[in-house]
């Protein structure tokens, strides 16, 4: 009756080691296809205050909507498709629902309007999807895709006309909705006048930060990620600074009162302060991409220490992770990468998913 405790849920961890200036680097990419962001943590070992230009970039970051009972049709009105979807990239994720339990909607800044709904409301609408790969019972729940920029979904088109008629005859579809938007050079209507007839509010990404003094940091090289001296392995690394995000003493236990112990990996250097930054809401990847601009420069300043480390994670019920790949849920719904970046500007990019997700790229 235990065997499902027998051996470990799989997990993935893919690394890449490269220079920011390399002309085969794929950080951007990477960044780019991890649409929806919902909390960044940022370790800057080595200092007490964070240069300005870097705290400015991380209180900066756009505000984003919760628009309340959004009908999702309304997301298929000509002026929505015109102004949201082929006009800049937008955002949209609902809010409050899970993905192995509700009925959860995406909408990509491709244009693609991404349904995971369960069986009874598959076939009610009467859509082309596929079964999830994630189910946990045989077609329970079923992913059905829409390409908003296809030119059958044109108002009036046939497409559009199929769609709209199983969003709003059928079973008319609703939610609370995350939504943002990102416009190249910040020119176009917000997503405030479109959607003004309805509930919403606008909200900023809470900013926090902390102090550490006499943080014991492992004595990172960047050719730790390849195994040439293997003195703290990517997975070490990734568990330490779990253990800094998560506020764990590394003070050791010398009165033998604990049964388990955390300490650093070794090699290991003491600084006598770090900053931890901690910014959470709808983080869009174009404000992560101008982040690491900012690090770039701050990464060169002499008095800090030699790296930096940038984690992302992504919504655990989001109906996808990295690019359109299916997102499902087991245990924590893990999506999420870690950017170390040396004063060399050489960097590793560690990318994990937990049992119920696609490789990342």
């Amino acid at each position: 009756m235990f065997s499902h405790l027998e051996k470990t849920p799989r997990t993935l961890l893919v690394c890449e080691r490269s220079h920011l200036d390399h002309e085969d680097a794929r950080l951007g990419r990477h960044v780019e296809q991890h649409s929806f962001n919902h909390q960044l943590s940022l370790l800057v070992p080595g200092c007490d205050r964070l240069p300005a230009e870097l705290d400015a970039a991380l209180k900066g970051m756009r505000s984003f909507l919760l628009v309340r009972d959004l009908p999702l049709a309304r997301l298929l009105e000509e002026d929505f498709i015109d102004q949201a979807v082929h006009k800049g990239s937008t955002y949209g994720l609902s809010y409050r629902t899970r993905i192995d339990e509700d009925n959860c909607y995406a909408l990509l800044p491709n244009g693609k309007l991404v349904l995971s709904v369960d069986k009874d409301t598959y076939e009610v609408l009467g859509l082309e999807g596929k079964p999830s790969q994630y189910q946990r019972r045989p077609a329970g729940r079923y992913v059905v895709s829409v390409d908003l920029k296809d030119k059958t979904m044109s108002p009036g088109g046939r497409g559009h006309q199929r769609v709209l008629k199983a969003l709003t005859e059928h079973t008319p579809l609703s939610c609370d909705l995350l939504l943002s938007q990102h416009l190249p050079g910040g020119e176009g209507p917000a997503l405030q006048s479109l959607l003004s007839n309805h509930k919403l509010s606008e909200h900023r990404p809470r900013v926090s930060s902390r102090v550490m003094t006499s943080l014991p940091c492992p004595t990172l090289a960047t050719s730790d990620l390849q195994g040439e001296r293997r003195s703290c392995d990517p997975q070490s690394f990734l568990e330490w600074l779990g253990a800094v995000d998560a506020g764990v003493s590394f003070e050791e236990d010398r009165s033998g009162g604990y049964l388990s112990t955390y300490q650093c990996p070794q090699p290991q250097t003491l600084v006598d302060a770090a900053v931890r930054c901690g910014v959470s809401g709808l983080l869009l990847p174009e404000d992560i991409y101008s982040l690491v601009d900012v690090l770039r420069r701050s990464v060169l300043e002499p008095k800090l220490a030699p790296w930096l480390a940038l984690t992302v994670h992504g919504f655990q019920d989001s109906p996808v992770s990295w690019g359109t790949a299916e997102h499902g849920f087991l245990s924590g719904g893990e999506n999420f990468y870690t950017l170390v970046l040396f004063q060399n500007l050489d960097y590793w990019i560690c990318m994990a998913t937990g049992s119920h997700d696609a490789c990342p790229p």
